[in-house]
């Protein structure tokens, strides 16, 4: 049997194939205020036919309508997103799949003429590639975060989906935290890594002991800034090992630092560094995504133990019935 087609038992979490389809953001929800539209529900039903995918993260979602990242961006932020999100999980379970949701706040990526909000972050420090600077949050500021990034993980239960996804990468808010590139403060929340790792523990023991201890909790995280001055592999174990203590179930690797292009990152699973790095410190599973095509290259990456699962996002993205044809290459 190919490994990438095996069963995997994770914390909280059975998936009869270690294939993921991982977060990317569609923006498929321009008239509809970030609730759920037919066309999304299409669109992730064509994606899961078969079943052949262990599970689906889904798109980026804003707990806070001042964390929105763009127009048409899917919304978790209030109640009456609930009945939409449950069909989306129906549709997703109805062809054999998990389904699970990414919840993310843009902060000082979000652009007050789409939230009409002045942009937010760790620090009044613009982000590389940026001159906007943003209002420094306050302790009450980062207090209410954690409360949206809770209550938002409570509607994903509601909802009827199988685990929620905390999203620290791709130089969003918990991205911009943990980032020294972005984080200059110096109380409590920033200084060092394990200061500027405190309002993602926050969230996670909010999400817990909202969500009981049986509810799947994964964090995509940002290893590498691969940025002069930026987080390094080191800060990213150190993280790593935190958020396993702390309760996470999964780890989602990445690098990084948002739109930055990273010399020289190329070839299938071109994050494999990280998360051989991430799973010498953790027990827990390690999902690795980045350039993957090839089914007998994600085969590879997983009998060599370089992950636990692999993330395929843009073959699927191009090719609906990639997964199915992966396993007829690797099994039949």
């Amino acid at each position: 049997m190919a490994e990438l087609f095996k069963p995997l038992f994770a914390p909280n979490l059975h998936l009869k194939s270690r294939l993921i389809m991982p977060p990317m953001a569609t923006y498929k929800l321009l008239t509809t205020g970030g609730h759920v539209s037919d066309d999304l529900l299409s669109y992730y039903d064509e994606k899961t036919k078969g079943g052949y995918i262990g599970a689906v993260i889904i798109e980026h979602s804003y707990v806070a309508p001042q964390g929105q990242a763009g127009a048409g961006q899917l919304s978790v932020a209030d109640d009456n997103t609930i009945d939409g999100l449950s069909k989306l999980a129906k549709v997703i379970h109805n062809n054999g799949c998990k389904a699970i949701m990414q919840i993310n706040h843009s902060g000082c990526m979000a652009k007050k003429e789409i939230t009409g909000f002045e942009p937010v972050g760790p620090s009044a420090v613009a982000p590389p590639g940026s001159d906007v600077i943003p209002k420094e949050l306050t302790v009450e500021d980062i207090a209410l975060l954690v409360e949206q990034y809770k209550d938002a993980a409570v509607r994903v239960v509601k909802a009827g989906f199988d685990g929620v996804e905390i999203h620290s990468c791709h130089a969003y808010l918990l991205n911009q935290f943990l980032s020294p590139l972005t984080n200059q403060r110096q109380d409590d929340y920033g200084k060092d890594i394990n200061g500027r790792i405190k309002i993602h523990l926050e969230i996670i023991a909010a999400i817990r002991a909202a969500v009981g201890k049986n509810f799947p909790i994964l964090l995509r995280l940002a290893v590498d800034d691969y940025m002069p001055g930026g987080i390094t592999i080191q800060d990213g174990q150190t993280a790593a090992k935190a958020f396993e203590q702390a309760g996470i179930d999964i780890l989602d690797v990445s690098g990084g630092f948002g739109r930055y292009i990273i010399p020289g990152l190329e070839g299938q699973g071109y994050f494999a560094p990280l998360s051989i790095a991430v799973k010498e410190v953790v027990d827990i599973p390690v999902i690795l995504t980045g350039g993957i095509t090839d089914p007998f290259a994600a085969e590879k990456l997983i009998r060599e133990r370089k992950a636990d699962m692999v993330g395929v996002g843009r073959a699927l993205l191009k090719d609906s019935l990639w997964a199915k044809k992966a396993y007829e290459a690797l099994v039949k």
